[in-house]
């Protein structure tokens, strides 16, 4: 058994609460710019001021509306400004915010709002009214419902408006630390989603702990982030409480209007999940390729460089002087236009929710954007671990963040304790009591911990397969290996009580455009035309090989199956957050699993 313990380098008392941090900064610093929201092309600047103001207006609507302190008040939206919003509106107001993924369906919707017993919902737009409107019958406990499209936020300011100033201050400070501030439902892998039940001190204290100690570096005086993942999911909401603690401007955008959005707001920080990065490297690769050989043979030149010189940081002496005299070069080429698409001025990348990969993190440090991988879960409010820009070990998820303790169990379960775990499951003391014991929060993840406290993580508890010979295969490594190549979109390794390993592919339909050009084929080529294609068979055939270098012989992927359709949200193949629900993946394709047996 190993474990690193890192002790808080910021106490925070027991009355704190996530509401302190915006209306002390309005009081001390009113014109400071802490938002800025979308006006048509250009971006208008929030100050704490406004920012603080707009909160006690819709705060003072919902106390009006009779939200109660402790009332859980669901959000079922995108990520925008009015998100953060009527997040610190709720919590003005004394109540609980549900998240609620804009994606999700009446049947998901109906499950949470019953579950959570919400009193109130605030819904983004006419189409998710109408999804509430379906099961709301079923909900005799949701007494309002309000739409941000539909003038929301004006009409809980109007409604609100007399209520004092005095009732609003009390409201907002009946709350402390130890009060529950959201209820994030977990994503559902498998089973019904369960309600983590995150403290205003949870999520106070490891933002205030990742500031000072883990991520200082990235948030200095004038830095900014473009949220664009879902504020339903811990990871963005953690980042978005992090900047209002942390006087980092921050901006909101959707993955539609992304590439515009970054090189107009030009942020100096991003979060992503390792699909987005995954995206922008072959995005980046088959663009090269579709230009001619000549581009094609310059972008790989120059991702081999940029890895090898990411790597010889990390050597005694750092990169050698042949090698810094390309990485120049390939600078001017290469590196500065990626840097421009993401608005040329962003210097780190947050990446979590999954393996980002040592490939994909050399290659963008070596391009200037150093992406540092960390790793939680919603339980541990987000983060539990994280590398530092200097101090960082490319392959691993870092570090635990200063108040939180790591532990490696005997079988090789990661266990996480301090200031980030969840206070319990929602109404369900038997979950509880078996996912936490002493403090301790099993996390089902398999790890191992480095001389120096660097966290790797290795699979799955509850995802090993175990071959009919009895070998134990980690489906995760190959995986993520797989994902890695252009063509690939979604994988799945199977082969659990099977006498050998397996996988299930989808293709990446934004990557056979460019493929299809580069080789001669029709530019419409589907995936269903592409999985007969001789060529496309090939070049699976070597990214499996690829993948198989990772592990033994016994664990290596035998035969594989390319599939006409991809694992997405909308068919219930992908979570919210992206994960493969390996269980519903398994139910829908047992045939084609069972023909790669046959």
């Amino acid at each position: 058994m190993r474990e690193i313990s890192v002790p808080a380098m910021v106490k925070v008392p027991e009355s704190a609460t996530l509401t302190d941090a915006p209306f002390s900064r309005a009081e001390a610093d009113p014109g400071r710019i802490v938002l800025r929201r979308k006006a048509g092309d250009a971006w208008s600047a929030v100050t704490a001021g406004e920012f603080a103001a707009e909160v006690t207006g819709v705060a003072k609507g919902l106390i009006a509306a009779g939200v109660e302190p402790g009332d859980r008040v669901a959000l079922l939206s995108q990520t925008r400004y009015e998100w953060t919003l009527f997040d610190y509106a709720v919590w003005a107001a004394g109540g609980v915010v549900v998240p609620v993924y804009e994606t999700s369906s009446p049947e998901q919707i109906r499950w949470i709002l019953a579950d959570s017993g919400a009193k109130a919902l605030v819904a983004e737009t006419d189409a998710h009214l109408a999804s509430v409107a379906e099961v709301r019958e079923s909900l005799p406990e949701l007494a309002h419902v309000w739409g941000i499209d539909g003038g929301g936020v004006a009409e809980l300011t109007a409604a609100g408006a007399d209520v004092t100033e005095e009732a609003f201050k009390e409201r907002r400070t009946s709350r402390t630390g130890s009060d529950v501030a959201t209820l994030i439902y977990t994503s559902g892998t498998t089973g019904r989603p369960k309600g983590c039940e995150l403290t205003h001190f949870n999520f106070v204290s490891t933002a205030r702990n990742s500031l000072q100690g883990a991520l200082g570096e990235v948030t200095f005086e004038g830095s900014s982030t473009l949220l664009f993942l879902p504020l339903a999911h811990v990871f963005a909401r953690l980042i978005e409480v992090g900047c209002i603690e942390g006087g980092v401007v921050l901006a909101h955008s959707d993955i539609p209007s992304l590439l515009p959005d970054l090189a107009s707001f030009r942020p100096t920080f991003l979060l992503a999940v390792p699909r987005v990065f995954e995206k922008v490297y072959n995005g980046a690769e088959q663009k090269a390729a579709a230009g001619g050989g000549a581009k094609g043979k310059i972008f790989h030149a120059a991702a081999a460089t940029a890895i090898a010189y990411s790597r010889a940081l990390d050597a005694p002496g750092g990169p050698k002087t042949g090698l810094k005299i390309k990485h120049r070069v390939f600078d001017r080429l290469v590196y500065g236009k990626l840097r421009e698409a993401v608005g040329g001025r962003v210097q780190f990348a947050v990446s979590g929710g999954a393996a980002l990969g040592e490939r994909l993190g050399h290659f963008f440090r070596g391009v200037g954007i150093v992406i540092l991988e960390g790793y939680g879960l919603t339980e541990t409010t987000a983060p539990a671990t994280v590398n530092r820009p200097r101090a960082m070990r490319v392959g691993t998820v870092g570090r635990p963040i200063p108040g939180v303790d790591v532990r490696i169990a005997d079988d090789g379960e990661v266990l996480v304790k301090g200031v980030n775990v969840l206070r319990g499951y929602w109404g369900n003391e038997a979950a509880t009591k078996e996912a936490v014991e002493d403090g301790w929060f099993r996390t089902g993840d398999l790890g191992s911990l480095d001389p120096d406290g660097y966290l790797k993580i290795t699979g799955r508890k509850k995802e090993i397969l175990v071959t009919a010979g009895g070998k134990n295969v980690a489906p995760a490594p190959l995986e993520d290996r797989l994902r890695a190549h252009p063509l690939v979109s979604q994988c799945l390794v199977v082969g659990d009580g099977r006498k050998f390993i397996g996988a299930l592919i989808t293709l990446d339909e934004e990557a056979l455009g460019p493929w299809a050009q580069a080789h001669g084929r029709s530019p419409g080529l589907t995936p269903a035309q592409a999985r007969e294609d001789a060529d496309v068979r090939a070049a699976l055939d070597t990214a499996v090989a690829e993948a198989n270098r990772s592990v033994s012989q016994a664990e290596a992927i035998k035969k594989y199956a390319i599939l006409d359709v991809d694992f997405t949200e909308a068919t219930g193949h992908l979570t919210p957050s992206l994960k493969v629900k390996r269980n519903v993946v398994l139910r829908d394709f047992a045939d084609e699993i069972e023909a790669l047996y046959s």
